[in-house]
């Protein structure tokens, strides 16, 4: 198989267990806010909300550090997994004891209840969990076993989902009589009402478990490493990772956090801060059509960028999948900000939400550029110099914060997509200025450039120029759609039948 059959085969693979963990997780959220009061729904929102900052810490960067001393010429595969794993399940005993021992206190500072300490412990030991399975995951990209590692990753989503399903919908209908009364004895036994909303903990735990249950066999294969000298310079090259993710959870999250602060009262008339972060919100998860893409084509490309570091071309390789990803993406960006009037009426279910559409194309668009970003952040990685990804991801911090301060009280939640937008295009522009001084790519910068500029153009002609609703609007927009894509098929696609 060619490498960029290869590469876009396991991109597809990983690509399933992504859209439909979102999906299957998507459709839990109507049945947390039928069940649990919205108190209630607040403690899995506030705590769920800095486990995205809190897994960073967990696993501080040793997956990339893996695969790039894996891919080392002479480097003993196997006793670098024992030394990462070794490393990583001391870690996680530690900073789960951690976590479990400061619960209360943590509880207090988070603005959540007295009386749930329990649930900051579990959540403490779902996150101890699945830091040890991720050197694992990781050996089976490394390995190339993209359908073990999918089908291990949709085995846990479809647990915990079941599980969720049993504890939160199942046990309580029967427990009140609505059908199968015959099993409420058994019901009794295995279901504690008391628990309430903590059952979407223990589904979390229990599936997080099953996880490490099924990567049995590569858990069975390590031998604990207790040497130290070794570790030194895996923890040199791992620490800048973690610090660039803690920034990238900055970069991702802090408009949300700060959109309510920072936006005037009555900005938009008639509705409150929260209703307006609320639509922002909604909006948002449109964008997720481009951050799936991203995230299945960063478990494929990780390992595969660092197992073509030691072959000679591997610089025009890495230029080839720029390429080709880029135009993948705008040909998405296009066709979701086109006709986004038709997506949203599978996410958007109210109207209200529907004023809020205009963020949709901007954030497509900044979720693009950090997809390019991350091809473009090979260069500091194969070079050992990971603390410049330490820089770019704080350089992008700042501008996050900058921008939602002046823009939020002038534009609302549009200036927060803005500041998004800015903060990824100047993350992507900044790690090709200093690529090309340590590392040189030829990747195809003014074509790039031409085709995303062309693809700006489309979309701002589509919602610029009056056309009437209803069906000659769908198929103007249908043909605007399939104007781009024909473009990029006739002008490229002689190229891509070639590789």
């Amino acid at each position: 198989m060619s490498i960029a059959k290869r590469l876009a085969s396991q991109t597809a693979v990983y690509g399933i267990s992504s859209i439909v963990g979102r999906v299957l997780n998507t459709l839990l959220v109507p049945i947390y806010t039928k069940r649990f009061a919205a108190a209630q729904y607040g403690i899995v929102t506030g705590l769920y909300a800095y486990v995205s900052f809190l897994n960073v810490l967990f696993t501080y960067g040793m997956e990339t550090t893996y695969f790039r001393f894996a891919n080392r010429p002479g480097t003993d595969r196997q006793e670098l997994y024992n030394r990462v794993m070794t490393l990583l399940i001391l870690t996680s005993i530690l900073l789960t004891i951690a976590l479990g021992l400061l619960a209360r206190p943590l509880m207090s500072l988070l603005s959540l209840p007295p009386g749930h300490e329990r649930f900051a412990i579990w959540i403490a030991v779902i996150l101890g969990l699945d830091a040890v399975a991720a050197i694992p995951f990781a050996r089976l990209r490394l390995e190339n076993k993209a359908k073990k590692f999918a089908a291990i990753r949709l085995a846990n989503i479809v647990l915990n989902v079941g599980l969720n399903l049993f504890f939160i919908v199942f046990c309580p209908d029967v427990l009140a009589g609505d059908y199968l009364t015959g099993l409420r004895p058994f019901i009794e036994k295995a279901y504690d009402p008391s628990i309430g909303v903590g059952y979407v903990f223990i589904s979390n735990l229990a599936a997080s478990a099953f996880t490490l249950l099924l990567l049995s066999r590569e858990l069975l294969d390590f031998r604990p490493s207790l040497s130290l000298e070794p570790l030194r310079p895996l923890l040199r090259y791992a620490y800048p990772i973690m610090l660039m993710g803690l920034a990238g959870m900055v970069n991702e999250t802090l408009d949300r956090i700060l959109l309510p602060r920072w936006l005037p009262e009555n900005f938009y008339p008639g509705q409150s801060n929260l209703a307006a972060v609320g639509i922002y919100g909604a909006c948002y998860k449109i964008s997720i059509l481009m951050s799936l893409v991203i995230q299945a084509f960063r478990y494929a490309a990780e390992p595969f960028f660092f197992a073509q570091s030691n072959d000679k071309n591997s610089p025009r390789t890495f230029a080839l999948v720029l390429k080709w990803f880029t135009l993948c993406c705008a040909m998405l960006f296009v066709g979701v900000s086109v006709n986004v009037d038709i997506v949203a009426q599978l996410f958007l279910r109210r109207p209200e939400y529907l004023q809020g559409l205009a963020v949709v194309p901007v954030l497509l668009l900044a979720n693009l550029f950090l997809g390019v970003y991350w091809n473009l952040s090979v260069w500091f990685k194969l070079t050992d110099k990971t603390y410049y990804g330490t820089y770019i991801g704080f350089a992008g911090a700042v501008l996050t914060v900058a921008l939602n301060f002046l823009l939020i009280p002038v534009l609302g939640y549009m200036g927060s997509a803005i500041a998004t937008l800015a903060c990824y295009f100047l993350m992507a522009a900044l790690c090709w200025w200093l690529g090309e001084r340590h590392f040189p790519v030829p990747y195809p910068v003014l074509k790039l450039l031409g085709w995303l500029s062309l693809a700006v153009g489309v979309v701002a002609l589509s919602w610029w120029l009056p056309v009437t609703a209803g069906w000659p609007r769908y198929g103007f927009h249908a043909l605007l759609t399939l104007g781009f894509v024909g473009a990029v098929a006739l002008i490229e696609g002689r190229r891509l039948r070639s590789i």
